[in-house]
């Protein structure tokens, strides 16, 4: 299933790959995409991947989620 969380607080592509990293390592999470441009992670979920779970990751990388 295709998710997308807005994310705030990236300012360059260092940011991205950050975040996309840490999606990235998400059991059951591929074809991370994130964009800068438009301050977003789109991907593909498992059905069991938890969203609180991966919004708290991206939070705990430093940045702020939505959606």
């Amino acid at each position: 299933m295709t998710n997308r969380i807005k994310i705030q607080g990236m300012s360059c592509e260092h940011c991205v790959k950050a975040v996309a990293g840490v999606l990235s390592g998400i059991e059951g999470i591929t074809n991370v995409k994130v964009s800068l441009d438009n301050n977003e992670a789109v991907f593909d979920a498992a059905d069991n991947v938890d969203m609180e779970k991966v919004k708290r990751a991206v939070e705990e990388e430093g940045y702020k989620t939505a959606g």
